[in-house]
Order: C-alpha cells, then sequence, then structure tokens
C-alpha cells in the first residue's frame, strides 16, 4: 500500500518539474529568440511479481505482472525551429532564417586560433546566440552591449596601392577579405598629404617626402583597413602608425623608439546588412563612398536542439549537439576568395623551400568553410519567442490536474492505511 503512496510522490514531483518548465515558457513569452522547452516524462522503475511465459503445446502463455513505482522526468527538449521575424527597424538587428546561430566573444578569443587542426575544438570557446541585437559602439566594434559578433574583416579592395594585381572574376574596388575569424569592427581612417599640379593631376612627393615644385598641397582622408601583419604572425591587425616615443623632455629618445598607435575608427551612415551573404557595408562620414566592413559568420552544429543553454539567451556547442562549423550564408565563401577558415595562420602549411617568402599553401583539412545551406539573414528585426501561450496554459491546466489527481491517491492511500491500523477496535 506504501507503493502507492511513494508512486504518487514521484508523480507529484514530476509534474511540479513540469509546471516549472512551464512557468519559463510563460516568463519568456515575450524574449526575442526565446526557444520553447517541453518535458517529456518516463516511468519510473517497476516491481516484477510474476513473470511471463510463451506458453507450450498444451497450455497458453501468460503475460507478466508488474506494478509501477510513479514518474519520473525524462528529458527536457528544446524546440530550434525558427520563430517569427518581427521589426525593429534598426539596420544591424539581424534574424537567422534557419539553423544556425550567430558566433560571439571577447575581442581575445581570435587569439586562440592557429589555423592548425586543433580550431576545431577550439571553436567551442565561442558562444552561440539567436539573439541579433547588434550595433557598432564607440569602440567600433559589432557587439550585442556584451560580447563581439564574430565575422571576416574586409582588409583592402583590388587595385589600390597595396593590391594592385587584380584576379580573374575581380574587378578594381572589389573587396578582399581575410580568412581569419576575428571580431568585427569599422576600419580605421587617416588623413594624407596629396599634391596636385595645375592640370589637377596628382604627383607623387620628393624621394625625401617634400612637396613637389609648382604642386598644391591638399588635406585627403582616406580609409585605413585592417591587415595581416606579418611582424604579429600574420594575424588581422587594425591600421596604425609609428609614433616616436618621447622622453620626459617631450623630445624622441635616443635611441629612437616607436610605438603602434592605431587609426581612428572610421564613422559611417547607412549601415546595411545584405540578406543572402551576410556583407556589411556603410557610407564614410569622410570619405563619402561605399565601404565593404565585413562579413557576419554563422556557426551551425549537427544537432541544434543538442546545444546547451548557459542564460542570457546564449548557448554552447556542448556534448550532444554534434561539431561547430563556420559558414557563410547564400554560398557566398568563393565569392569573398576563402576556402577554410584561419588557413593563412596555419603554420604546418606546405612551402617552397626555394622561396622563404613564399605563404604557406592552404590546408588540405583543417576548418574547412562551409556553405550556409538554406539558412538565410533577415535584418532590421529580431526573432520573436517561440512559446506559444494558448499551448502552455492548456499544459499547465493538464499539469495542475495531474498534481491534483497524485494527492488524491496520497490522500486515500492515508485513509485506507488509518482503516488498517484501526481494525483491531
Amino acid at each position: 500500500m506504501t507503493g502507492s503512496m511513494y508512486a504518487a510522490i514521484a508523480g507529484l514531483k514530476t509534474h511540479m518539474q513540469n509546471l516549472n518548465v512551464i512557468g519559463n515558457n510563460v516568463a519568456n513569452v515575450n524574449t526575442q529568440s526565446y526557444k520553447a522547452a517541453r518535458s517529456v516524462f518516463k516511468t519510473a522503475i517497476y516491481t516484477t511479481m510474476s513473470g511471463g511465459s510463451n506458453g507450450t503445446q498444451t497450455i497458453g502463455g501468460k503475460n507478466p505482472s508488474q506494478i509501477g513505482y510513479g514518474a519520473n522526468m525524462g528529458s527536457v527538449d528544446i524546440d530550434m525551429s525558427t520563430g517569427n521575424y518581427s521589426v525593429t527597424g534598426n539596420a544591424t538587428d539581424m534574424m537567422l532564417d534557419g539553423d544556425g546561430f550567430f558566433l560571439m566573444g571577447n575581442k581575445d578569443v581570435a587569439n586562440n586560433f592557429d589555423g592548425s587542426d586543433a580550431d576545431v575544438s577550439k571553436l567551442t570557446s565561442l558562444t552561440l546566440t539567436r539573439l541579433g541585437n547588434f550595433g557598432f559602439k564607440a569602440d567600433g566594434y559589432l557587439t550585442n552591449n556584451d560580447l563581439c559578433v564574430y565575422g571576416f574583416m574586409c582588409i583592402g579592395v583590388y587595385g589600390d596601392a597595396d593590391h594592385q594585381v587584380i584576379p580573374a572574376g575581380k574587378k578594381a574596388g572589389d573587396p578582399i577579405f581575410s580568412d581569419q575569424l576575428v571580431p568585427i569592427r569599422f576600419p580605421g581612417e587617416r588623413t594624407v598629404t596629396k599634391y596636385y599640379n595645375a592640370d589637377g593631376e596628382e604627383v607623387p612627393p620628393n624621394d625625401d617626402g617634400t612637396q613637389p615644385a609648382d604642386t598644391t598641397a591638399k588635406e585627403v582622408v582616406e580609409i585605413a583597413y585592417a591587415f595581416q601583419d606579418p611582424t604579429a604572425g600574420g594575424r588581422v591587425a587594425d591600421a596604425y602608425e609609428q609614433v616616436p616615443v618621447l622622453g620626459e623632455d617631450g623630445q624622441p629618445v635616443d635611441p629612437p623608439q616607436f610605438e603602434n598607435v592605431p587609426y581612428t575608427k572610421a564613422q559611417f551612415t547607412g549601415i546595411t546588412v545584405d540578406q543572402k551573404t551576410g556583407l556589411i557595408t556603410g557610407r564614410s562620414n569622410a570619405t563619402k563612398e561605399l565601404v565593404t566592413i565585413g562579413c557576419v559568420a554563422v556557426g551551425q552544429v549537427t544537432n541544434p536542439n543538442g546545444v546547451t543553454q548557459i542564460g542570457s539567451s546564449y548557448y554552447t556547442a556542448g556534448n550532444g549537439s554534434g561539431d561547430l562549423t563556420v559558414s557563410i550564408l547564400g554560398g557566398g565563401a568563393e565569392d569573398l576568395g576563402l576556402t577554410h577558415v584561419n588557413a593563412s595562420l596555419r603554420q604546418a602549411g606546405v612551402q617552397d623551400p626555394n622561396d622563404p617568402d613564399a605563404a604557406p599553401a592552404a590546408p588540405a583539412d583543417g576548418l574547412r568553410l562551409r556553405n550556409g545551406g538554406d539558412t538565410g539573414l533577415l535584418s532590421n528585426g529580431l526573432e520573436m519567442s517561440k512559446t506559444d501561450l494558448a499551448q502552455e496554459i492548456a499544459n499547465m491546466i493538464v499539469t495542475q490536474r495531474g498534481y491534483q489527481a497524485n494527492t488524491r491517491i496520497i490522500t486515500v492511500t492515508d485513509s485506507m492505511l488509518e482503516e488498517l491500523v484501526n481494525m483491531k477496535r
């Protein structure tokens, strides 16, 4: 008889846990990108009173006789399917339409990558989110007021002084991307002096840097793109100028020393996000030119429902989620000229022994850049909560009645035990 009481107590605990799940869903009915959870019950242990048999040629078989002892919480699953789109009007708000996550992290996570095969596991140090409430902050980084958004940076354009060679299929002015996964940020801007003759043609400075004769000097603002700095192991670095270190007397120290001072971050208006590729562009306030800033990367896992929730709309790709891969939406990797992630950092690449300055060959494996599949991106809005309030209220009523029925089992069992104790009177 006490077995029924223990079974009812197990039922009470399980229904209370289910109510916790329902309550969390209801609490997040207006939480953007929230993924509703559901609880699945499973039966608890059984006691076998008599075993079953298959029967013989003369007698029939019988089923086993078992008594159960309540229910347990089998699992709490989340529904990672895409929610509805909610317009915000903010150009840098983004929503992923399909599988995938935005890759988030602090500014130092990129330093963990070295281009080796180990980068596959190092990817899990990045945090995943479906909530794309992004914006460029005062330091020029694209963040969600907490972590930086990771992607691929534009490091120049074809046809400029550093990239005169234009490959087939490209034209002057097309952006050049680094393959390194880094926080997306504004490029810098610098003021340079240019010289023009009477016909308005630009004239290079003298060999000693002085102004040529019969020219007019004019200060011009230029975009200073980030670049792959060979002095920093080929890592993407913000453009900077070398400034002499001054002593206490305000004069350059002897022997001369220099420090790298990053250029001021450029300011942009009319920032847009390409909904097919995640490419971010903006118009420079200083130069008035349309500038490609970077491209948002998307992380995809084998089992999206298996990610681990860590609060604040963040997830981690832990056990159960499968492999975490990096992709560019719309199959845009080829257009950006990228095949692998962090390949330019790879130290184990094959290098021409007769040309020590040659870059290592692209890795045959490692972190291959994937195709984003059918996943798209919607800008100017966020993903709505997946909580179905009507369904949750119905689940709440069913859970309440289940809890109530289990309390009645305890009450009836207690009454029967009381009658048993009073039999001797």
